[in-house]
């Protein structure tokens, strides 16, 4: 279930992707929360260098490993614009992150993208589930993903 705090820091999330298209990066953003409700670090992507492994949800994964403890990074949220990639989930899963929250889904992506006949990634698209066995996940957020796939047609028409 999604609640008023969540819709606050996915919000953010959306504004960070937001932060990343107007850098000339693909639109993708994501917020750390401990489990009281302190932002501990926020990212966008920054992949616009050729280093696709450059995703926000990577960078907070290696962050909090460096920053917290076990304990704390388990009752973490991540919340994020778009649904982790394996990568990322898996990064997510390696360091023993909490919950995740994200506004658009791998597969709402792959819509997008196959609707503007952009080529899809090298990388399958696989739920977080898929990767992570015992996540806890929810997404998408409507109202939200309509807002992240306009960021998608924005970067896509911009490249065209």
């Amino acid at each position: 279930m999604i609640t008023d705090t969540d819709m606050k820091h996915l919000n953010r999330c959306v504004e960070l992707a937001k932060a990343a298209l107007e850098k000339g990066d693909e639109p993708f953003g994501s917020v750390l929360v401990s489990a009281e409700g302190e932002v501990l670090a926020e990212d966008h992507n920054h992949v616009a260098g050729g280093d696709h492994t450059q995703h926000p949800e990577f960078a907070l994964a290696r962050w909090a490993a460096e920053n917290m403890t076990l304990e704390a990074r388990s009752r973490a949220t991540v919340y994020t614009s778009g649904e982790h990639c394996p990568m990322c989930a898996a990064a997510h899963g390696w360091v023993g992150l909490g919950r995740i929250v994200y506004a658009s889904s791998s597969e709402q992506l792959a819509e997008w993208l196959s609707e503007m006949d952009v080529a899809p990634s090298r990388v399958r698209n696989l739920p977080i589930q898929d990767v992570i066995r015992d996540a806890t996940v929810d997404g998408p957020v409507p109202e939200l993903a309509e807002q992240v796939r306009e960021l998608h047609v924005q970067l896509h028409q911009n490249k065209g």
